[in-house]
């Protein structure tokens, strides 16, 4: 029931903060959003705001997380990791708007370390020419970020397809040898 009760509040609250954004996400709110009878069920399962908004966080970023590992895995080399990348980033934004803007509204702290790897492993199997790793991966995370902001701010891609394999044409043109 403990975490059963933990998920409705963060369900809550990711949803009144996509609403309201983090200043408007007060307890009440989001106690009224999870049908909750008074706002001490909310103290009662996280000590503050401070700790219900990195749990917030926590749960967007690991469900991103499972949405883009999974793509990955089915990925063969890293340029095809790559595409699975950006795809995977971009539908699930499409998908989960609303989960992406409170994340985004909290903050995260989320690095280029993992993607910077996938680089260096592509250059290491010649998928990839020699570049600066780490700003490829900023630039590669700015322009993903770029495009869930756009989706974020209600600009849905008419075809998020094409506009998936736009974005996939560019790093593939930026990070290949030819």
């Amino acid at each position: 029931m403990r975490t059963a009760r933990r998920s409705q509040i963060v369900e809550a609250a990711i949803d009144t903060i996509a609403v309201e954004g983090l200043v408007g996400a007060s307890f009440a709110k989001i106690a009224r959003t999870a049908g909750l009878s008074s706002t001490g069920l909310i103290s009662y399962h996280f000590a503050s705001k401070r700790e219900l908004m990195a749990e917030v966080v926590r749960v967007v970023a690991e469900e991103v997380a499972a949405h883009v590992d999974h793509r990955m895995r089915e990925a063969d080399g890293p340029a095809e990791q790559l595409r699975a990348y950006i795809a995977a980033n971009v539908e699930y934004a499409a998908k989960h708007d609303d989960r992406l803007r409170a994340a985004r509204a909290i903050g995260t702290g989320e690095t280029a370390d993992g993607l910077a790897e996938l680089l260096r492993t592509g250059q290491r199997h010649g998928e990839f020419r020699f570049f600066d790793v780490e700003l490829m991966a900023l630039a590669i995370r700015s322009v993903r970020d770029g495009v869930l902001h756009r989706i974020a701010g209600g600009s849905a891609p008419a075809d998020l397809d094409a506009d998936i394999e736009e974005l996939v044409t560019i790093f593939e043109l930026a990070t290949s040898g030819a």
